[in-house]
């Protein structure tokens, strides 16, 4: 039994060193910083940023992984996308204070009008590539002047003492490329975009072909003309000639020794955290597993940071009084279809869970209810709504009908009324980690999503309509869920 037990600790001792190393490495673009890194590297720096707050041993950390490290390939140059390892003690104070309760936390950090003064905000959108991608190209300064045949001249005469760079492009968007290479160059070379329709400017420099940079020397009209590939490292390269670029962060300084300092507010902050962190990281070690190793999310989904371990449960009603060794948590029944059609139906509506059944009291029902009782006590009000509806609610019968369910105890259905979307459980068990399994694929948008029939939304709207004076019964705080698909940006 001694023996036994001194190998138990003996193994928790190394998977608590094992945490504590970086989930990135060096080849896979993402930078790794810590506290200390942060105020030079990324509050400094004059490029946009994003880090991610992480553990190692977080399941929804590693499914985010490949897409984060796909981002930083393709924001090289444009913006930086950093880490932070929250499971390191020196790392953990710095991660208090940056207000992370929960893993992955991403965050856009973006020059403020002073130096060493950014702008900070939560990323609250799709958990892919492509959406981290396009919303930290959309957060890039832009100090690149739009100029038309009409300006031009004018332009011109601005700053004659100093080196101006056009691109002539048919396209009307500046690209985060461009605004970045402005970035590089600021205080050193005006850079201006003009389109391709712009005539008088095309013939003065003799353009033929878009995208095309030109180089304008102080005090001489003739351009020199970039004749590389139009990416990001040749252009600074051609535009070094003038001068160098300016560096993105301020160099590293030699540590000097300082004076002791009031810890109180760090450790509070540090305990607070840690307390956090180790109830986010018993609830995970229990889940089920990450199982995707790469992510595919067809729709723009509310991919906040992970719930925090202490947020009370406001959504859950109250159960219905029983001694206190029985009470379970519950979780609505909406038998109207005004009702569900309010919360979960209509062309406004956000992410819910449905449990349509026949019989409450068969024992699929009831452990499914369960289940998604217990997931929804676990993660607290930062989830989206989970309801039980029974098939005799209309909307709820058209809604089996429809999706072609089949005759089965009971149904999980993920609905999004404003993007017309939804997602069956097409698991065989009810159990806990299975149903949070499925659950936990939502929020992370894994997944095919098939589309709600039409009819489904109209008719729960004509109910409603009939039924516009009746007063809700069931009231559930809504979920904000960032639904904004980050627009495409077009490069040169």
């Amino acid at each position: 039994m001694v023996r036994t037990t001194a190998l138990l600790a003996a193994t928790a001792a190394f998977a608590l060193n094992a945490h504590a190393e970086s989930m990135y490495s060096k080849k896979s673009g993402v930078l790794n910083i810590n506290g200390m890194d942060y105020d030079r590297l990324i509050a400094k720096s004059n490029y946009t940023s994003i880090v991610e707050f992480y553990a190692p041993w977080c399941g929804h950390c590693k499914n985010l992984k490949p897409a984060y490290e796909t981002a930083a390939k393709s924001l090289a140059g444009i913006a930086k996308v950093a880490a932070v390892n929250c499971d390191e003690e020196m790392n953990k104070p710095f991660c208090g204070q940056m207000g992370v309760q929960g893993f992955p936390t991403l965050k856009i950090v973006r020059p403020g009008k002073k130096a060493g003064k950014p702008t900070v905000e939560d990323y609250q959108g799709e958990r892919s590539a492509k959406g981290i991608v396009n919303a930290v190209k959309e957060k890039v300064p832009n100090s690149v002047k739009r100029v038309n045949d009409k300006s031009l001249d004018e332009w011109l005469k601005e700053n004659k003492d100093s080196a101006k760079a056009i691109l002539f492009s048919d396209k009307g968007v500046v690209s985060a490329t461009l605004r970045a290479l402005a970035i590089d160059f600021a205080g050193l070379v005006s850079v201006a975009q003009i389109k391709k329709s712009e005539k008088a400017a095309v013939e003065k420099y003799g353009i033929t072909e878009y995208p095309s940079l030109i180089l304008l020397q102080p005090g001489s009209e003739d351009p020199i003309k970039f004749d590389g590939k139009v990416e990001k490292d040749a252009m600074v390269k051609f535009l070094s000639q003038v001068a160098p670029p300016n560096p993105d962060c301020p160099p590293a300084k030699e540590k000097k020794p300082k004076a002791k300092k009031d810890t109180k507010k760090e450790s509070k902050s540090s305990s607070k955290f840690a307390k956090a962190s180790a109830s986010h990281k018993s609830q995970d070690s229990s889940s089920a597993a990450a199982s995707a190793t790469s992510e595919t999310v067809e729709e723009p989904i509310a991919a906040s940071e992970s719930p925090s371990p202490n947020l009370k449960d406001e959504d859950t009603p109250e159960p219905i009084e029983l001694p206190k060794e029985d009470v379970k948590p519950t979780i609505p029944t909406i038998p109207e279809a005004p009702e569900l059609q309010t919360l979960c139906l209509n062309e406004q509506s956000k992410t819910c869970i449905l449990a349509i059944h026949k019989d409450v009291s068969s024992e699929a029902a009831q452990t499914a209810i369960a289940s998604l009782a217990s997931i929804h006590k676990k993660h607290g009000a930062k989830l989206f709504p989970f309801v039980s509806v029974p098939s005799s609610n209309p909307v709820a019968g058209l809604l089996l009908s429809s999706l072609s369910l089949g005759n089965h105890d009971v149904h999980l259905i993920a609905t999004h009324g404003k993007r017309a979307w939804y997602k069956k459980y097409s698991g065989a068990a009810f159990n806990i980690e299975a149903v949070e399994q499925w659950v936990d694929a939502i929020r992370m948008g894994e997944g095919k999503k098939e589309k709600l029939p039409e009819g489904v939304l109209a008719a729960a709207e004509k109910v409603e309509e009939k039924k516009a004076e009746e007063p809700v019964q069931i009231k559930i705080e809504e979920i904000l869920e960032d639904d904004a698909a980050a627009p495409e940006h077009n490069e040169l």
